[in-house]
């Protein structure tokens, strides 16, 4: 029987950018057979993620995603971005899987090495980890937070820049195992997924790339017939989802 995992951007992409970033996001050589990965975006919200601002508007519009996914009847869910955005929210009103490549990496990262680095493209991006190192007791195990202080292109994502952008990401990879300790290199986003191999084959240690870890513990998760803990993640006494389908589902970009 077929299992369907969804895949929320947790901002809204033009349809030609998803479909160029979904071809090469998750390979298909790395989906399990009997696995069907779906790929969609909010409705509206936030932009580039730069400021608390945005990302209290992607908490809500993820949300939203979030709680339609699991009305269509998907298995599981991941949230494609490391801001991890609405994540433990959806935990709380779904009994099925919902992982965040943020927290999923990090965790992934001290299992491989005693420090790790998150090399991220923007410095704005970098309130985007803080969250999840205060939740997890996680500071004690972080290098360092690094970024080659690219502004994000919502429409092409990394498409095309490969020549300006990955070696510069790679400089501060190699800064954040040189200078700061760090034993495994985190990709600081899902929208970096194209840059994973140019560093791979560069660096001398792990290099994690998030969007696909998320993906393969959703795998793992329905494999095993596992999902959060509801002692820790309590359902909510008081659900009132068509509140947030009325408001925000007619939002446009």
């Amino acid at each position: 029987m077929t299992k369907r995992i969804r895949v929320i951007y947790p901002v809204w992409v033009p349809e030609e950018a998803l479909a160029e970033d979904v071809a090469v996001q998750i390979p298909p050589e790395h989906i399990k057979p009997g696995i069907e990965v779906e790929f969609c975006c909010t409705r509206a919200g936030a932009t580039t993620m730069d400021s608390y601002y945005e990302i209290a508007m992607a908490e809500a519009f993820v949300l939203e995603a979030g709680l339609r996914a699991a009305e269509e009847g998907v298995d599981a869910i991941c949230i494609n971005t490391t801001s991890d955005s609405a994540v433990l929210a959806l935990r709380s009103r779904l009994s099925i899987p919902v992982i965040g490549p943020g927290a999923t990496s990090f965790l992934l990262a001290c299992m491989l090495g005693n420090k790790f680095s998150v090399v991220t493209m923007w410095d704005r991006w970098k309130i985007l980890y803080k969250r999840t190192f205060d939740d997890q007791g996680l500071w004690h195990r972080v290098a360092s937070i690094r970024s080659a202080d690219i502004g994000p292109d919502p429409q092409k994502l990394l498409a095309g820049k490969e020549g300006e952008v990955f070696p510069r990401i790679a400089e501060e990879c190699e800064k954040a195992i040189e200078e700061d300790g760090a034993q495994v290199i985190v990709i600081g986003s899902t929208t970096m997924h194209r840059a994973h191999h140019y560093l791979v084959e560069r660096l001398p240690v792990p290099v994690i790339n998030p969007g696909l870890v998320a993906h393969k513990m959703a795998e793992m998760l329905l494999d095993l017939d596992l999902s959060h803990s509801k002692l820790c993640y309590a359902d909510t006494l008081a659900p009132n989802d068509a509140l947030l389908f009325n408001t925000l589902g007619t939002a446009t970009p």
